[in-house]
């Protein structure tokens, strides 16, 4: 018997970090106890859920396990890259909406304070950030470590762009969790370079 059901077809994987053994066989388009005897196997990554005989498979373990035995990604790396603006400048914030607008597979959210942020990270589930140090109501360091702590934006990828000039505070905002610094002024191509790259990791 097929493992599709009426509605998992609106589903969209793209968003999912955590899958069950029925999401699994739907991705997989095997049947849910062939994910199971995987999964116990050792053939699929995954953890049970503490005090449940619940399977839950992290999204890298899927990926990995369908590579592994040829089974086509693409289903989970369907619709556009989310990049969200965090920045009260509303100049950086209107350039940002300019160049990442022009690009078909991107959709674009801004906020201007860390509070906002943190809202729209939970609805839009950014696959990028792009993060000024300097907010309003907060740092961005700070909004990057609440984020890291937060499983299921583990793999978001964070960028501060700043005119921080400060080595230290740099190594701060690193060790907070984000995964590049680029001060400004900065080059347009070379941003876009940076951004384009990591998309295609996140």
């Amino acid at each position: 018997m097929s493992a599709h059901n009426g509605t998992s077809q609106k589903i969209n994987w793209a968003d999912k970090r955590i899958f069950t053994t029925g999401e699994a066989a739907d991705v997989c388009k095997v049947s849910q106890q062939t994910i199971i005897r995987c999964f116990d196997s050792g053939r699929l990554g995954g953890f049970r859920v503490p005090g449940s005989k619940f399977r839950r498979i992290p999204r890298a373990d899927l990926i990995k396990f369908m590579k592994d035995n040829d089974i086509p990604t693409d289903i989970l790396e369907a619709g556009p890259k989310r990049v969200l603006v965090v920045d009260d400048d509303s100049h950086i914030v209107e350039m940002f909406k300019d160049l990442l607008g022009r690009e078909s597979d991107i959709e674009v959210r801004t906020a201007s304070t860390g509070y906002d942020a943190g809202l729209l990270t939970e609805s839009f589930r950014p696959h990028l950030i792009l993060l000024d140090y300097m907010l309003p109501d907060v740092n961005g360091n700070v909004v990057c470590q609440r984020l890291r702590e937060r499983e299921e934006f583990r793999d978001t990828k964070i960028v501060f762009v700043s005119g921080v000039v400060d080595p230290t505070e740099i190594d701060q905002l690193k060790a907070a969790g984000a995964d590049e610094f680029i001060r400004k002024p900065f080059d347009v191509n070379q941003l876009m370079g940076r951004v384009r790259d990591l998309l295609t990791k996140a």
